[in-house]
């Protein structure tokens, strides 16, 4: 990746990878084995398993701990509630992009976050190992609170360090593929393998294994490769500060509406989570607000209010600038502690965004839009798999667990190495397209299922895969499920891996903490939105129409691809460099 700063436009940030990488030969098996060996690589690996352990262990596994001890469904209703912290890490990323810890500013930019949340995030896990569920419960919700704000955190500040760090041998692709690999062994390390633990020992001797394993991470991070550019990174933002001031830039007092604005539009955000979170935490069962509400109805309209209406802001005064509207003649001494206030304050939160739409132009519609929609089918569906399974379809939940838990998770591993594979032969924006379309594609397996499954039947009798079942004490209507869901898994696995690493290629390494926190939120607004109107769909026509739909939405981003994809060929031309094969 180029550490090359953008000249003119008072940012200092690099370009994507994708549109800087020089020209090579397309990498094969010996750099995907060499990219595999770099230390950086085995961080990245590290850091996935660190970024998915607390996330399990605190949203998932502590509700067996709660049902062992006759914890009540409504209070282990409100640990949902730390899924939050999750869902809005957006919202404080400019800090992270900004502030330096104390002391701690020697182990690297990105690295002084990362070690501290692994460290605190070790050490909410073992006091979390010497509660009681049944007798500390606003303590353990206190500690599980920390804990999500940790991991939360770490995994922002990881995904600002694997933009900063990826290089033309541990690429952006392979980098991404491997965290996901790394996060989904967590999950079945936090998940499966505790459950395990519990049943032999207990439910404390769990917690304080996984506390010392998160120190002992923590540890080992302190060594982690830290960005080569991050001493240059420094002297650009200090030049971009002073650059703001310049002749041919936004005049302060316009600045100064456009901060306000999106200010009051953060903290407003902040604010209402915040509040709550506290009246849903600290409020008896019957005052409680309805956190599926809130998630569905206000989720959107936050992200819309800290994303979408910044990045239009951000349009707009990136083409006043250019056009030299409302633009300083001469340079503009700084005065007093506002000027300073607003400097920062914009180079915080607006510049990330101008800096990504003046780098894409008109291009930035093209990204959006299969932002967006890219992960349309997942999200949406999500909230209706399993009424589909063991209401329409009327599976067990014996059944369901091992197609989706058991065989699902090695199908999704699967897809997720397959398109770390992919990335190094045929690059990164056809690994992209393969993801949108099978992704789509896979819920024309569902909509066979929804009819009886014909095909599923047909092509798990011919691979020879019913037979495997029966064999393991299974039967058909368990293999049509399995192979439902194995196809849906392995599209899915590989289009995540495809996205985290397109979307970390479409970063500034300057603002990387907070332009991909704003993009991946983004992957999930569509979904949310459209499920209530699914829902009522579903409950009008039944399943199988909504299928159909759901393949014809999900070419949207199919067809998002193709053009992403001839644009940055376009570029790649150009430029003389051959992103888009070069799967870095």
């Amino acid at each position: 990746m180029s550490s090359t700063p953008v000249t003119g436009d008072a940012t200092g940030a690099a370009p994507s990878e994708s549109d800087t990488a020089p020209a090579r030969k397309k990498p094969g098996w010996r750099a995907l084995a060499a990219a595999l060996k770099n230390r950086k690589t085995v961080y990245m690996l590290l850091f996935g398993f660190a970024s998915g352990l607390p996330y399990t262990l605190l949203l998932s596994t502590l509700y067996a701990w709660m049902s062992d001890t006759a914890i009540d469904l409504e209070t282990m209703g409100v640990f949902s509630l730390i899924g939050l912290t999750y869902a809005f890490k957006f919202l404080w990323s400019p800090l992270l992009d900004q502030v330096d810890l104390p002391g701690l500013k020697r182990l690297g930019h990105r690295k002084q976050w990362i070690v501290t949340a692994q460290f605190l995030l070790g050490g909410v896990l073992l006091v979390v190992s010497r509660l009681d569920p049944a007798g500390a419960i606003g303590v353990l919700s206190l500690m599980a609170a920390v804990g999500a704000f940790a991991g939360a955190t770490q995994d922002v500040v990881m995904d600002a360090w694997r933009v900063d760090v990826a290089d033309h041998e541990a690429t952006i692709d392979i980098l991404s593929t491997v965290y996901q690999l790394g996060w989904r062994t967590a999950v079945l390390v936090g998940g499966a393998l505790a459950l395990v633990i519990a049943d032999r020992t207990d439910w404390p001797t769990v917690y304080a294994i996984m506390g010392v394993l998160m120190l002992a991470i923590a540890a080992a991070a302190i060594f982690a490769p830290e960005a080569e550019q991050s001493v240059a990174s420094i002297a650009a933002d200090d030049e971009a500060l002073r650059e703001l001031r310049d002749a041919g830039q936004l005049h302060p007092r316009v600045r100064g509406w456009a901060l306000s604005i999106v200010g009051v539009l953060w903290g407003w955000a902040l604010i209402t989570v915040g509040v709550f979170m506290f009246r849903s935490l600290s409020s008896n069962p019957d005052a409680r607000p309805d956190s599926v509400e809130f998630i569905t109805g206000m989720g959107p309209i936050i992200v819309i209010a800290t994303v979408v209406v910044p990045v239009i802001i951000a349009a707009i005064l990136e083409n006043w600038r250019r056009k030299g509207r409302y633009t300083l003649g001469t340079p503009a001494a700084k005065q007093g502690v506002w000027d300073g206030f607003v400097d920062h304050g914009y180079r915080a939160l607006i510049l990330p965004l101008t800096e990504f739409v003046g780098r894409l132009g008109w291009a930035v519609i093209i990204v959006l839009t299969l932002v967006l929609s890219y992960r349309f089918t997942d999200t949406v569906w999500g909230s209706f798999a399993y009424p589909f399974y063991l209401g329409e379809l009327q599976y067990t939940k014996d059944e369901v667990a091992i197609a989706s838990k058991g065989f699902g998770v090695g199908a999704l591993m699967f897809g997720i190495m397959l398109g770390g594979a992919l990335f190094s032969f045929i690059g990164r924006m056809a690994v992209l397209f393969i993801g949108a379309l099978t992704a789509a594609l896979s819920n024309l397996l569902y909509a066979d299922l929804a009819l009886g499954g014909t095909y599923m039947e047909l092509v798990s009798n011919y691979t020879g895969f019913t037979t495997l079942v029966e064999w393991l004490g299974g039967d058909l209507r368990l293999a049509k499920l399995m192979m439902a869901i194995a196809g849906e898994n392995v599209a899915g696995g590989l289009a995540g891996a495809a996205l985290v690493a397109y979307l970390s290629s479409i970063t500034a390494k300057g603002y990387s903490a907070v332009q991909y926190a704003l993009l991946s939120s983004l992957t999930f607004l569509i979904g949310t939105l459209g499920r209530g109107a699914l829902g009522q769909m579903i409950d009008e026509d039944g399943y199988y129409p909504v299928f159909i739909l759901t393949t014809a939405l999900g070419m949207i981003a199919v067809a998002a691809c193709i053009v992403e994809w001839i644009r940055q060929a376009r570029l790649g031309r150009r430029a003389g460099v051959v992103a888009p094969e070069a799967g870095g």
